[in-house]
């Protein structure tokens, strides 16, 4: 089993300001007046009623339930989670900060795709780790993390964490359930093992017996922003052991997710079929638009998210057509990093699938097939 950083291990920090939610949970009674938490509860919010009304006003007030039990309670119940296994933050970024807060050190190593959802290397350097990329395995209709080169490179620096995002972005691409098993068991003792999963709700197999699985020396992150299109509430959790959650509370802020976002975040999880509609539906018009590219004789890398990937036969034609579609109004992805600088990615929206949209693409694919 990995350890923890020494610095929170022992009494370590704890949070000063649990909030009342959690004081009431702990005494196990309501605290109906609060008077000493120096919120504006006498803020009249005549321009916030104006624009969004009392019921938005109503949880602005005050501050949230830093343990955010209500969206957790949800989460068990919904996906079959243990409830003590599961910690709400702002989103998968906030997430993957704080797990790397909270096992990671200064001048350790940790290791990463090249080229896989940039974000991490971003908060890996902010924390003063040694990052080290592996190049992602390409062959025909594959574009994949290369779990084989993260394990030796884990071993060879004594990496304190492996960063995986499954299903990657990206690629769209979907390691089994038994890779990432064999990945964790062939780690070093001492390695954590990061998995991404920001869009996890978009596999087929999202209600597997996999999905709720917690893995010891393993730190899960999904969010709420995309099939449950929360994006802009900034709202996502991680899975993980009753132990590694404690320590990431240690160094979480305390209300990262405001009372507002935890009450959208509840509403939407009690309306669970709307959130099933709207997966059903980004993967019909993923797979029309994979099949509108294929027809047009592109390669279309297989996706288990909510966006498709194409790999164009170089870097500066995919460059080039991302800049022209840019100027022309049409903003895709393109991944910054040289290794993936010959992939672009497209969101299944619905605004993809309006005919005429990627002319400039299209006409550009037809003249640079890269199969047949």
């Amino acid at each position: 089993m990995p350890r923890f950083p020494s610095h929170l291990t022992g009494s370590g920090p704890s949070n000063p300001f649990p909030g009342i939610k959690v004081l009431e949970r702990r005494i196990g009674r309501e605290i109906p007046h609060r008077l000493g938490s120096n919120e504006g509860l006498d803020m009249p919010h005549r321009a916030l009623r104006e624009r969004f009304g009392d019921a938005m006003v109503e949880h602005v007030y005050c501050y949230g339930d830093s343990e955010a039990l209500g969206v957790r309670q949800r989460l068990a119940s919904l996906y079959g989670l243990p409830l003590e296994a599961t910690l709400v933050d702002a989103g998968a970024d906030s997430l993957i900060a704080l797990a790397l807060r909270s096992v990671a050190t200064p001048g350790c190593t940790v290791v990463s795709a090249s080229g896989t959802y940039p974000t991490f290397g971003y908060f890996a350097r902010g924390q003063g780790c040694q990052l080290v990329e592996r190049r992602y395995r390409e062959a025909p209709g594959l574009l994949a993390p290369d779990l084989e080169a993260l394990k030796e490179s884990a071993h060879e620096h004594r990496a304190r964490l492996v960063y995986v995002a499954n299903p990657d972005n990206p690629s769209g691409h979907l390691h089994s359930d038994d890779e990432i098993h064999r990945l964790r068991a062939e780690l070093p003792e001492d390695c954590w093992l990061l998995i991404d999963e920001a869009y996890h709700d978009f596999r087929d197999d999202a209600d597997s017996a996999f999905s709720r699985e917690v893995m010891p020396g393993v730190i899960r992150l999904r969010t709420l922003s995309k099939a449950h299109g929360l994006a802009g509430l900034r709202i996502g959790y991680a899975i993980a052991e009753p132990e590694t959650l404690a320590m990431m509370m240690k160094v979480r802020i305390h209300y990262a997710v405001s009372t507002l976002t935890q009450a959208a975040a509840e509403t939407v999880l009690d309306h669970h079929s709307e959130v099933e509609a709207h997966v059903r539906a980004v993967k019909q018009r993923r797979e029309r638009l994979a099949s509108h590219f294929r027809d047009l004789w592109a390669e279309v890398l297989p996706s288990a998210t909510n966006f498709i990937a194409l790999r164009l036969p170089s870097a500066e034609l995919a460059g080039r057509l991302n800049q022209k579609l840019l100027e022309a109004g049409r903003l895709i992805a393109r991944p910054a990093h040289p290794d993936l600088g010959h992939v672009l990615r497209i969101t299944a929206v619905e605004d993809a699938l309006v005919p005429g949209r990627f002319e400039i693409l299209e006409r550009a694919i037809l003249e640079h097939p890269v199969q047949r």
